[in-house]
């Protein structure tokens, strides 16, 4: 009985995992131009991160393990993503400049804070989950556009717009809460 109840216990960090296993397949699919596949892996991909959130959140399966493991899958995949669709002529390459930036800035921030021994924890803010779907969902519609052969319209310009916006949002409300961490 215990040891199904630590399986159960572990299932939402193995979705994560196999999240992180996803990204090389998907980064493949696109390179090679399989769109409708690169398509079908990353909403299989988002779906696992909702999955994995509402099991952790339902059954109070959260672990230490998970709170590090399920933002280095949303990072990994968004960020791979963005900068692949960028290669490949399909967004901007300033929008995946700002992506990669804004991790980056988050991911600097909290190894300058452990350095100088005022470790600070991360947690995500209402910005911060608004720019991740919104990245979900504008790498998403790419994706069906070009399994689709569908041109890409004016109106998915306005999602790159919107996406930048909720980015460099999103990376202003992590640096205030940084800076007023390190000022007290």
């Amino acid at each position: 009985m215990r040891s199904w109840i630590f399986r159960f216990r572990s299932l939402p960090n193995l979705i994560t995992i196999g999240r992180l296993f996803l990204v090389p397949a998907i980064i493949d699919m696109i390179v090679t131009h399989r769109w409708a596949w690169a398509c079908a892996i990353f909403i299989v991909a988002g779906l696992s991160d909702a999955l994995d959130g509402w099991l952790a959140k339902t059954f109070d399966l959260r672990t230490e393990l998970g709170s590090y493991l399920d933002p280095l899958a949303d990072k990994a995949l968004l960020v791979s993503i963005y900068v692949t669709l960028a290669i490949e002529a399909a967004v901007p390459p300033a929008l995946a400049i700002l992506v990669v930036a804004r991790d980056i800035m988050i991911i600097g921030a909290v190894l300058l804070s452990w350095l100088m021994r005022r470790p600070m924890a991360i947690k995500p803010l209402l910005i911060s989950k608004i720019n991740t779907v919104a990245q979900i969902f504008v790498a998403a519609s790419i994706l069906a556009l070009e399994a689709m052969a569908y041109p890409v319209g004016p109106w998915v310009n306005s999602g790159f717009y919107a996406v930048a916006a909720l980015t460099l949002l999103s990376m202003a409300a992590y640096l205030q809460q940084w800076l007023r961490h390190m000022n007290p």
